[in-house]
């Protein structure tokens, strides 16, 4: 049950520059259009770089629903649902089915952690709750805990629809212990743009990607020829752009990507509070690195 193969966009929720900072729907139309043309293979959608966080569960459904219309069918819609609120996950998760998503990405609870029993009934209290296929989102830099490797063989093990898995853990030992417990059972999507091809290297499938939103055709190129075979030229391109992964997130993600786009004439508007601006040091580097790889147009 692959949802995708390659290179998936995480993303960004533009906003108008108001007050109430409301979703800017025409700009965000704009912003898939892009990435289709690209040839992403998938669009993720309210994850974090799309600030779900901070947008209500009605903003985050209609957002849903509007990209579900948008795309129609040219590539899987895969909708961020996490919480740490198991009875909110599920519902959540649920909404997005019924609003149409091809897939959901379940992020590990935050804040409340939890040990891997817990975590093991939260995602199976999910997984009983919806019927379209689920990404786990193993993601420790943000929530505090991480998925075991045996927990994740009892989970594909128990439910057929949890089919793949976001590695944002920037830990190969653990990607490796993953291959050991899983092999083939499930597709694992690097969520680190900085180790997207040492992570397919050791069976990856491809990856969530924040640098997509201003490379997307560079991505897609990428890691396709890292699925292809061709780790010469995915290095090449993993080493081109890894100046500008890292100023992407030299400040809490999405502020940068958000600075990015709006340097190549999208108006994404600023990010929601407590998410700030960017410093102006961050937005002359991504000037000058952008410029430097072609990527200002």
């Amino acid at each position: 049950m692959s949802i995708y193969r390659g290179s998936g966009v995480a993303i960004v929720t533009p906003y108008q520059d108001t007050e109430a900072r409301e979703i800017n729907y025409d700009v965000f139309r704009q912003l898939v259009e892009r990435q289709i043309e690209a040839g992403t293979d998938a669009i993720i959608v309210a994850g974090t770089t799309g600030e779900a966080s901070n947008q209500t569960d009605e903003e985050q459904i209609d957002l849903i629903r509007y990209c579900v219309e948008v795309v129609d069918h040219r590539v899987p819609v895969i909708a961020g649902a996490g919480s740490n609120d198991t009875r909110h996950g599920v519902n959540l998760s649920k909404a997005c089915e019924e609003a149409g998503a091809d897939a959901l990405l379940s992020v590990t609870p935050y804040y409340l952690k939890t040990n891997q029993e817990g975590l093991y009934q939260h995602f199976a209290a999910i997984a009983n709750a919806v019927n379209i296929p689920i990404i786990l989102y193993d993601v420790p830099g943000r929530t505090g805990m991480g998925i075991a490797p045996q927990t994740l063989r009892r989970l594909i093990d128990d439910f057929e629809n949890i089919v793949g898995l976001k590695d944002a853990t920037g830990n190969f030992n653990h990607a490796v212990d993953n291959l050991h417990y899983c092999g083939d059972q499930v597709d694992v999507y690097s969520g680190n743009d900085d180790t997207a091809v040492p992570l397919m290297s050791l069976g990856g499938q491809g990856v969530i990607s924040v640098l997509a939103n201003i490379a997307p055709a560079e991505v897609h190129e990428m890691i396709h020829a890292a699925l292809d075979g061709d780790f010469a030229k995915a290095r090449e391109l993993q080493a081109k752009f890894k100046p500008l992964i890292d100023t992407l997130f030299c400040e809490p993600n999405p502020i940068p990507v958000k600075a990015a786009l709006a340097l190549q004439g999208f108006e994404v508007g600023p990010t929601r509070l407590p998410l700030g601006k960017p410093q102006e040091e961050t937005v002359n580097k991504l000037k000058e690195q952008m410029d430097e790889l072609g990527l200002l147009g």
